[in-house]
């Protein structure tokens, strides 16, 4: 039998277990999944100021909440994991469906539409070079 009890195993065994690399996310952000897959392809495996760059000047309105969520991806590994910002890169960067919200709008001879307002979940992890 192991020692201790349940609670201490199981978070000995999750810390070795637990993702070493800073990330970010943002959950239930009010865009569909393929939306912020666009923008996310466009950053993926560039340097975190590569990646600014191109969020910055982006058209697409995922782009500006994939901007905050990268700058605090930053912040958390300047400042929990002592990394260099100039070392940084975005190794990974996925997109994933939240709770889609049903709405109702009214058509014609008494008809009702549904339309699907899709959110998603979107995670940003970064390493260094």
């Amino acid at each position: 039998m192991a020692k201790g009890h349940r609670s201490q195993i199981k978070r000995e065994r999750n810390e070795v277990n637990r993702e070493k690399r800073p990330s970010a996310k943002v959950s239930y952000a009010r865009m569909s999944v393929q939306k912020a897959c666009f923008v996310l392809d466009a950053i993926r495996g560039k340097d975190v100021e590569t990646a600014l760059g191109i969020l910055t000047y982006s058209p697409r309105y995922a782009s500006s909440v994939i901007k905050k969520l990268l700058e605090s991806a930053i912040a958390n590994a300047e400042n929990n994991n002592g990394m260099n910002r100039a070392n940084l890169y975005v190794a990974e960067c996925y997109a994933g469906s939240a709770p889609t919200m049903k709405r109702i709008q009214p058509r014609a001879q008494g008809r009702a539409y549904r339309i699907l307002k899709r959110n998603s979940h979107i995670t940003v992890v970064l390493d260094e070079k």
